[in-house]
């Protein structure tokens, strides 16, 4: 029997020993990703017809929490679904070693502006962008660098960019743009200085340790796919448990948390204001879109200008369903290093706000 040889997590065999015709391998990945898409883009009308089905009012806080769970669990499962696949193909073009070759140098500079720059273009919630947060670590790619993704793609799109300009002109909307960035690419440049690999969970690290023992010429399109699929299996079944129980506290949240409440608390422009709008935020969730509301309130309340923002980059950059997800990744450590440096750079904004726009 010839021996099987490993490319990360998934098995190859030795060249000219499967009879795996490519075309049934394209076909059925075309079928996959064709499928996928009609999925996804179902997304909202099936929560409101499962949410339809239930002795629930649609709008009462119930509703509003079934309706944000169903649509959320299975669009971040199917995000997580596709980017692992996709970077279950990418590593085996590049083994980990080379990732990290590839971004010696540029990792701690270059490497931070290009993924905040990411961020900024992917419009994923915080949950939604750490299908990609694992991807990346999983692939090698500096710990540093994927937390500067981490810190932008939630805080910083062109939805919340858009209402901003449209409530507050276009130097709130680029004042924020510039320090959410900022925050994002300092953030990440000082967690990758820190070298924090090591509090990465076991399981992480022996995924960014693995490396492929075939020369890449011998390696096919078929093995390639494979190695995706069973990326997938490995990380989706891994991870998948600490998906849904985040989305469950955010859809919790999402529904119970009155508005109202975050007015009363925050309307006074206080000294304090500012460190207790990141408090109250965190354990929140909703995206950037969804907290423009509270936003719009809260500064209709005579909220100042830094102390609400503060609160909503805090909502949607440090939110607690995403502290729940990321567990299953990184360790407790690692994760107060991320909220430590992360509320710093946001505490910082707040207070630059309050001091332009008072």
């Amino acid at each position: 029997m010839m021996p099987a040889m490993s490319i990360g997590t998934t098995m190859l065999r030795q060249p000219g020993t499967g009879r795996d015709p490519l075309w049934k391998w394209i076909g059925a990945t075309v079928a996959g990703l064709a499928l996928w898409a009609v999925l996804y883009s179902q997304l909202i009308p099936f929560s409101e017809w499962v949410v339809s089905l239930l002795p629930v009012e649609r709008t009462s806080p119930l509703g509003e929490a079934l309706a944000f769970f169903v649509y959320d669990t299975p669009k971040v499962l199917l995000l997580l679904g596709l980017v692992v696949f996709a970077m279950g193909v990418v590593r085996s073009f590049f083994s980990p070693e080379k990732t990290r070759a590839m971004l010696a140098g540029r990792a701690e500079g270059v490497g931070n502006v290009a993924a905040a720059g990411l961020g900024v273009l992917t419009p994923f919630c915080s949950c939604s962008a750490v299908p990609l947060f694992i991807g990346f670590v999983s692939a090698g790619v500096p710990l540093g660098v994927t937390f500067s993704f981490l810190i932008a793609a939630p805080m910083i799109n062109e939805v919340a960019l858009g209402l901003l300009f449209a409530l507050l002109g276009w130097k709130v909307a680029l004042t924020y743009l510039v320090f959410g960035i900022s925050v994002a690419i300092a953030g990440g440049f000082i967690i990758g200085r820190l070298k924090l690999e090591g509090w990465l969970e076991p399981w992480v690290r022996d995924i960014r340790a693995g490396a492929i023992e075939l020369p890449d010429e011998q390696i096919t399109i078929v093995d390639r796919l494979k190695a995706g699929i069973e990326a997938v299996k490995d990380i989706v079944g891994r991870v998948w448990p600490w998906l849904v129980a985040g989305i469950a506290a955010g859809a919790a949240i999402h529904g119970y948390v009155p508005a109202d409440l975050m007015v009363r608390i925050m309307g006074a422009d206080a000294w304090w204001s500012v460190p207790a709008a990141v408090v109250l935020g965190i354990p929140m969730y909703t995206n950037a879109a969804g907290i423009i509301p509270v936003v719009e309130a809260l500064l209709g309340k005579g909220a100042a200008l830094g102390t609400t923002l503060a609160f909503m980059m805090s909502v949607i950059a440090l939110s607690l369903p995403e502290m729940i997800i990321l567990r299953k990744v990184l360790s407790m450590k690692l994760i107060a290093v991320f909220v430590s440096v992360v509320g710093a750079g946001i505490l910082a904004v707040g207070f630059l706000f309050n001091a332009l726009f008072h």
